[in-house]
């Protein structure tokens, strides 16, 4: 009888464990109705409903037929858009400058100051969120717990470069026992590598992928707000950029370089490098490589607005105030030969600072690359070429592999925008602005009344 009985009791008790499980693990739908359709590539808007299935677009059709007990969101006539997509972002280099971050930040502030960072992307349209060097993995792993919010982080570990370069934070009065990045407080915060010579860049690279990037970036040229290289330099030779991009690929995944000069960019595509960062001297002879090689680039902006003088990191800086004017005058073709090359271009907002700054800067640049290069152009590298880019970390080190970024098609993430008119015209509806330091504060972009990620909203003002 006792025996009887507890074979019964267990046998409840696992379909009990069953019954929870199952109540768990049932998937929840969401139909977003009445809404224009732009899917991240098309010229046009279309018609049609779009289904959700738990975190993944599930069906883009009109006149879906949902399942019962369907949440349903009447877009109210606006248009339904893939969520932004940042391709060279900063979170966690929040000081006014390279300087600031090096003498004035422990790590604790640039952490909080991170998590505030995120959360202001997130709410202002970027789902997702490709972090260009100064962080490892741990506000990623943050967010994706849930703990905070914030977009989907792709991060690329510390900046990679050689001494005296663009990754190398140090003060002429920083202790340099051992000739090396790693006595500056960057370097001590995993937020810079300075590696010189091949061994010592493999183990930079290997470093970062065992703290969570998911790509690695290197410094092969010079730039503008570092303090001890002119933005000219070809800093790192075909032989070690091509250690750095053996060893990414050894993980699946690949090199992005930071790149001003037409020599370092010729060096980087011949030698393996995947998505060009800044890529200021781009012309007919870059384009055809990086058809060839299938590379992208991303771009900031606003090194083509005259009111690039008035950044802090720069203003603040007579040798970067400089060194600004004279690659301004180098970088003069830049527009043109994008327009007339058309090459696989992600947005890069760049901004080392706060949300308030942060937020005009990237609100000038949008408004920027879309008068450069049309809204349909610039929305794309702000949504799919920018999801393309992020997926060039590989099936292995892809931290989201389950779905496509950037588009709204069957299968990919639900990440998503609706914002009230056509952004195909009025680019001021992801937050465009023709100013900059004169914009005024905002907080959130009134035009963006519904954002999504990962199939949960964080906004809807519908």
């Amino acid at each position: 009888m006792k025996t009887t009985f507890k074979k019964l009791f267990t046998f409840a008790l696992a379909m009990s464990v069953v019954a929870l499980f199952a109540q768990e693990k049932k998937s929840s739908h969401i139909l977003i109705t009445n809404v224009k359709v732009w899917d991240g590539t098309s010229e046009n808007l279309i018609d049609a409903d779009v289904l959700i299935k738990d975190n993944l677009i599930s069906e883009v059709k009109k006149g879906i037929k949902a399942p019962k007990d369907i949440i349903t969101i009447d877009g109210k006539g606006g248009t339904l858009m893939p969520g932004l997509i940042e391709g060279h972002g900063h979170l966690q280099m929040n000081g006014t400058s390279i300087s600031d971050i090096e003498n004035n930040r422990n790590w604790e502030e640039l952490a909080v100051r991170s998590v505030v960072n995120a959360e202001n992307a997130l709410m202002s349209g970027f789902t997702s969120w490709r972090d260009a060097g100064g962080m490892g993995a741990g506000l990623k792993k943050t967010i994706d717990a849930g703990l905070v919010n914030g977009p989907r982080i792709y991060p690329s570990g510390g900046f990679i470069g050689p001494t005296g370069s663009h990754a190398d934070f140090r003060n002429l009065t920083t202790p340099n026992e051992t000739f090396n990045g790693p006595q500056s407080s960057g370097g001590r915060l995993g937020m810079s590598i300075t590696a010189d010579g091949i061994s010592d860049i493999k183990a930079a690279v290997r470093q970062n992928f065992m703290q969570g990037a998911s790509q690695v970036k290197i410094m092969s040229s010079g730039g503008v707000v570092s303090q001890f290289d002119p933005w000219q330099l070809d800093a790192y030779s075909a032989e070690e950029i091509r250690a750095a991009v053996e060893t990414a690929e050894a993980y699946g995944s690949y090199v992005l370089s930071h790149a001003y000069s037409k020599k370092s960019i010729i060096r980087c595509l011949e030698n393996g490098v995947k998505t060009i960062e800044h890529c200021f001297m781009f012309d007919g002879d870059v384009a055809a490589l990086m058809e060839e090689k299938g590379a992208y680039m991303t771009t900031n902006m606003q090194a083509f607005s005259p009111a690039l003088s008035q950044v802090s990191a720069i203003s603040a800086s007579k040798s970067s105030a400089r060194k600004a004017e004279s690659a301004q005058l180098a970088f003069e073709n830049y527009v043109e030969n994008v327009k007339k090359h058309r090459p696989k271009l992600g947005f890069q907002g760049d901004c080392v600072g706060m949300p308030e700054a942060c937020n005009k800067q990237n609100d000038h640049q949008i408004y920027l690359g879309a008068n450069f290069f049309g809204n349909h152009y610039y929305l794309k590298a702000l949504t799919s070429v920018n999801g393309e880019i992020l997926k060039l970390s590989g099936e292995v080190m892809d931290p989201y592999p389950d779905g496509k970024l950037g588009v709204i098609e069957t299968g990919a993430y639900a990440d998503l925008l609706i914002v009230d008119g056509n952004p195909l015209t009025n680019i001021e509806l992801i937050g465009g602005n023709e100013k900059w330091f004169d914009a005024p504060v905002r907080d959130g972009i009134k035009g963006m009344k519904l954002i999504m990620k990962d199939g949960k909203i964080y906004k809807n003002t519908l």
